[in-house]
């Protein structure tokens, strides 16, 4: 196979720019099983381990790009230990495109981790086997029933999860309850595969889920256990006793696949891979300790064991998560598309370092092991980081589910507390304002929220009143829609917002301090960035006015 790139010369390259443009043909290596040999020349590390040897004790719920280059590479480091015991099979419940692309590469796909000055590119192998649940759920169920499955993790999204017992009016639910053998959810495969397993004397197998929702081991339990009881309740009774349910925290920025990932391994590396993964160095797992078939040694590979995971994950949720979504409204209003040009604007970075400063603050318990001003450090090189490339669109994405769960607890208890707030409530305030669906040069965006339409009609109607939204959505709000302070802070920020998002943030630069009342920002003569925007849509005017550091954890003596 060959790829072509681009020159600027006929001879020379660029040593000739002024020649007309060529391309040389560069061969690539296809990612398959019989094709590693020609991979492994020093620059990508493939797996050298026996694959057909992996006894696949892990299934895989939700094969996405995070699960590849996060938990995957925990059991493929496994592996590379001589660790047979964990290999993985993968499930897919919504689309086929991801079992095609792996089927066709022998279930193998390539990782492009990127620091700030070079790239590491692997080959994972520990995922052996996918299974497409549409087409064939009796192979799913199968296999989750198969003696030697010990282990179940999940990466469904958060909005997969009910927030407390499932809903049997959901016709998801119902095909769960009424044709099990065809369930609708993933809860309902759990049901019935832990059913096939309590009928054949087998034990139950832990579900672990590694999706970002605080509580996600009890969120899970009681999904499962909910949906057990509408079919037996003796089955609810049984998966109560003998299954466990840990929660989890995991950690590690990655941005979605792009063409331009895949045409930087085919030039730099010769890796020709339909759907590789693009990452950053920095990973963590924390994980409760409680397993009901057996515990993998992940801590052997950098994961951590712990006996209560939730201040890693208020920690997570409330400062990187939190942070991402102030970036990324205020980074987009700006005109910004990803996190690193973002965060090379001198203002948005002290916005961002701001914002952190304020939530850690507020944080309602210890985190062991921890240091906080250090964790808050990485984490602003993590986002500044420019060969990862983190759309922004991302990380605005679902703000309705992500605001409520990540940012306004803080202002919450910074409220309680009458602590320090403006960046918190000019976080708040961008988000309002990029819900407009036009940042401040009149540039259009798509809003991707299922809300969207509803929460624009009211943040439009009250203008730089928060009122209307505040009290139109209690839901989101709760006791915060109440709040007269925030009322007549958010009003503040949202006008100071009409002479930019870049003065908006400059005018907390410019204050120095935050006061404990809130002192949200005042509106300041906008001062644009010098870089490259997107084209204005002409219909809209303007508003006026290292090794990778698996399970880290920053200590008070540094990185261990």
């Amino acid at each position: 196979m060959t790829t072509t790139i681009p020159t600027s010369g006929v001879a020379g390259g660029d040593d000739h720019p002024g020649l007309p443009a060529r391309t040389v043909p560069v061969p690539t290596v296809p990612v398959c099983a019989d094709r590693l040999a020609g991979l492994d020349d020093g620059r990508v590390s493939v797996p050298c381990y026996d694959r057909a040897a992996l006894v696949p004790a892990v299934v895989h719920i939700g094969v996405g790009c995070f699960h590849r280059a996060h938990q995957e590479l925990y059991f493929d480091d496994l592996a590379r230990r001589g660790e047979t015991a964990w290999g993985v099979t993968g499930v897919g419940l919504h689309s086929p495109e991801m079992g095609e692309v792996l089927t066709q590469q022998d279930n193998l796909y390539t990782v492009l981790v990127r620091d700030e000055t070079e790239d590491r590119v692997r080959v994972v192998g520990a995922l052996t086997r996918y299974l497409f649940a549409p087409e064939d759920p009796a192979e799913v169920l199968r296999t989750l029933a198969d003696e030697r499955t010990r282990l179940v993790t999940l990466t469904i999204t958060g909005s997969a999860y009910p927030s407390q017992e499932v809903d049997p009016a959901d016709p998801a639910v119902r095909a769960d309850v009424e044709t099990p053998d065809t369930p609708g959810t993933a809860f309902g495969y759990l049901v019935q595969a832990l059913d096939l397993r309590r009928r054949a004397g087998l034990p139950a197998f832990t579900v672990l889920s590694c999706d970002n929702i605080q509580g996600n081991g009890a969120v899970t339990r009681a999904a499962v256990v909910s949906t057990a009881r509408l079919r037996d309740p003796e089955l609810a009774d049984w998966i109560e006793r003998h299954a466990a349910f840990p929660s989890s925290m995991v950690d590690r920025i990655t941005p979605e696949t792009t063409a331009t990932t895949r045409e930087l391994l085919a030039e730099e590396y010769h890796v020709e891979d339909r759907w590789p993964v693009v990452t950053e160095p920095f990973s963590q797992w924390i994980i409760e300790d409680s397993f009901s078939a057996g515990r993998p040694p992940l801590d052997a590979v950098g994961a951590r064991f712990v006996d209560d995971v939730l201040p890693y994950e208020v920690m997570k949720a409330r400062l990187l998560n939190g942070a991402h979504s102030a970036l990324g409204c205020l980074g987009a209003l700006a005109g910004y598309t990803t996190s690193h040009e973002a965060m090379a604007d001198p203002v948005v970075r002290q916005f961002v370092a701001g914002y952190l400063r304020e939530a850690s603050a507020v944080l309602p318990m210890t985190v062991p092991g921890i240091d906080l001003d250090a964790y808050c450090q990485t984490l602003l090189r993590r986002f500044a980081n420019p060969r990862v490339g983190d759309q922004l669109s991302r990380l605005c994405r679902r703000g309705s589910t992500k605001l409520p769960s990540y940012v306004f607890p803080t202002l919450q208890q910074a409220l309680e507390q009458d602590r320090p707030r403006a960046h918190v409530v000019l976080a708040v305030a961008a988000w309002l304002r990029y819900l407009h669906g036009v940042d401040h040069s009149g540039s259009r965006y798509e809003v991707s929220d299922v809300r969207a339409e509803e929460l624009r009609e009211l943040v439009l109607a009250g203008g730089c009143d928060p009122r209307p939204v505040l009290q139109g959505a209690p839901d989101l709000f709760a006791a915060l829609a109440d709040d007269p302070r925030l009322a007549d802070e958010l009003s503040l920020a949202l006008t100071a917002l009409q002479a930019g998002p870049h003065a908006a943030a400059a005018a907390l630069s410019a204050a120095g301090k935050t006061p404990t009342s809130g002192g949200a920002p005042q509106p300041a003569r906008q001062q644009p960035p010098t870089r490259a925007r997107r084209r204005p849509d002409p219909t809209v005017q303007a508003p006026a006015s290292r090794p990778r550091e698996v399970g880290t954890a920053l200590t008070r003596r540094g990185r261990r």
